[in-house]
């Protein structure tokens, strides 16, 4: 998408936000195609529904906070994932975007709910780990691919917890909440970590 786009570097949303309107009309339509594609060729990650039964069982809220747009999480809830929708779901149109922390507090906030019964799973130390230190949140970085290597993250990127499949996030889930004060309320996951292309 980078390549496509012409952003090497930086954050590509606010990159493009810093455009000007033509350029930043050319970049979306061009998001627009790649992330068509990319509907087009989701499916379901591994462990996902077992995951989400569980949550639903123990009554714990599920929030989707993702830097996709609305059209890719309707399109995820309506064709793949076959359980009551993640509620909250908010795309890259609620604004600011991660890592800033305010998607998680607004969940927080519908939810009526202190950060300390949340977690925050996301795939990328940047943006979804970064956001949930800021928000007070549990973090849990989960790494499928094997793409972080936990003694180089540093500061907010460092998570609490290190998963590798959703099945290792359930285990997380149940051990620091049980530690706790029992179930968590709450556990928010990215459309990130729900999908795969």
């Amino acid at each position: 998408m980078r390549r496509a786009i012409g952003v090497p570097s930086g954050d590509i949303l606010d990159v493009i936000h810093s455009w000007d309107a033509k350029k930043q009309r050319e970049a979306q339509e061009k998001i627009a195609l790649i992330e068509a594609d990319a509907l087009r060729r989701m499916k379901l990650m591994p462990g996902l529904l077992e995951l989400c039964e569980t949550l639903d069982t123990r009554a714990v809220r599920r929030a989707l906070l993702t830097r996709n747009v609305k059209k890719s999480i309707d399109h995820f809830h309506e064709h793949h994932f076959g359980l009551p929708p993640f509620h909250p779901a908010l795309g890259r149109e609620f604004k600011p975007y991660k890592p800033n922390p305010d998607g998680i507090l607004h969940i927080l906030d519908h939810w009526n709910l202190p950060p300390q019964h949340c977690a925050m799973v996301g795939d990328s130390a940047k943006d979804d780990i970064v956001a949930g230190h800021r928000a007070g949140v549990l973090t849990i970085l989960l790494d499928t691919e094997g793409k972080y290597d936990l003694e180089q993250l540093e500061g907010e990127e460092r998570p609490h917890h290190y998963a590798q499949s959703l099945h290792h996030v359930r285990e997380i889930l149940w051990e620091a909440f049980d530690a706790v004060d029992g179930i968590p309320s709450v556990a928010g996951l990215k459309e990130e970590e729900a999908i795969e292309e």
